[in-house]
């Protein structure tokens, strides 16, 4: 019979759940990465644009009604900037280095990944009609 603890040491080998902490870790210091971008890089070249690194004291006021306008402005910048980054840094890379094998395909019966020349599956064993190389035996 197993007991609650062996139930515990099974949850926490689990993949999911390294998988999950893995991520964790990876996003939590990649926030730092970007905020470090931001904070040396992004910001300061506002400030070289519109001479002021920090919107956050920006304010008007109507009937004796303050709207703190600047803070607005700093976390749109930030959530911009950071958007870009994750895109052009993350997203992009991630797509050229995940795109799909050209060599490979997969059946229209049962989805199994095969080999793009493959006229039958060999999971599911359905004809799959001619591939490249057979469609022309003869080169004509």
């Amino acid at each position: 019979m197993k007991s609650n603890l062996d139930d515990f040491k099974q949850f926490l080998m689990k993949g999911n759940l390294v998988t999950l902490a893995v991520a964790f870790v990876i996003a939590t210091v990649f926030a730092e990465l970007v905020k470090a971008l931001i904070a040396d890089i992004i910001t300061p070249i506002i400030a070289l644009i519109f001479g002021k690194p920090d919107f956050g004291t920006l304010s008007f006021t109507i009937n004796s009604s303050h709207f703190f306008y600047g803070d607005f402005i700093n976390s749109a910048i930030i959530f911009v900037t950071t958007a870009a980054a994750v895109f052009f840094f993350v997203v992009k890379p991630y797509e050229h280095f995940s795109k799909d094998d050209p060599s490979i395909k997969a059946c229209p019966e049962c989805t199994t990944k095969i080999p793009a020349a493959a006229t039958r599956c060999p999971q599911c064993t359905a004809v799959l009609g001619a591939g490249p190389a057979s469609a022309n035996p003869i080169g004509i």
